[in-house]
Order: C-alpha cells, then sequence, then structure tokens
C-alpha cells in the first residue's frame, strides 16, 4: 500500500519571492530598483527590524543609513556603513515570508 500524503512545499529562497542581494532607494544608483521597492522591503540588520536603511548588501554584510540631517554639496544626504548581519524580505507576503540572508 503506497500512502502518498501531500507535504507543504519549502519556503522558495531564490526567484521573486525574496528580495535581490543588493538594494538601494536612491534613483541615481546602479542598484535601485523601482518595481522591488514598490513591493515593500524590511529590512532586519543585527536582529532589529530597521525601516531608515538607504542602501543594503546582503552578501558583503552591510547597510546604509543616513547621517543626521548632513547634506554634500549635491544636496544628497550623507550616509554611513554600517557593518552586521542583514536579512531582507518582501513584504508584502504576509507573516512568514521567504527572508534573504548570507549563509
Amino acid at each position: 500500500m503506497n500512502d502518498e500524503t501531500p507535504q507543504a512545499a519549502p519556503a522558495p529562497t531564490s526567484g521573486t519571492d525574496v528580495p535581490p542581494d543588493h538594494l538601494s532607494v536612491n534613483p541615481r544608483s546602479p542598484h535601485f530598483d523601482a518595481d522591488k521597492l514598490q513591493r515593500g522591503v524590511g529590512i532586519r540588520f543585527k536582529d532589529r527590524v530597521r525601516t531608515d536603511i538607504e542602501e543594503y548588501s546582503i552578501s558583503e554584510g552591510w547597510v546604509r543609513v543616513q547621517a543626521g540631517k548632513a547634506m554634500d554639496r549635491k544636496g544628497q544626504p550623507l550616509t554611513i556603513r554600517l557593518n552586521g548581519p542583514v536579512e531582507a524580505w518582501y513584504e508584502d507576503l504576509g507573516e512568514n515570508p521567504p527572508v534573504a540572508r548570507k549563509g
């Protein structure tokens, strides 16, 4: 007797269900992607959910955040790079979305 019960598929870790490895909110950046940003990307940096991230790289383990209200000579906000573990997910996928993380 062959007992085949349907099993839940594992959450995908690649494709369109996880955010890209490197993404920026600055339209001047080569890593800017408006379509992906419109979906809403959640970022966890050092085990804390952050909403002030300007740019991130999961594979390199860093994020860029604004450095106060300082601006450069072209009127762009100055940013600082912080190193640590980065995780990203699309917020439009509900409670338990697939998470992109280095590992």
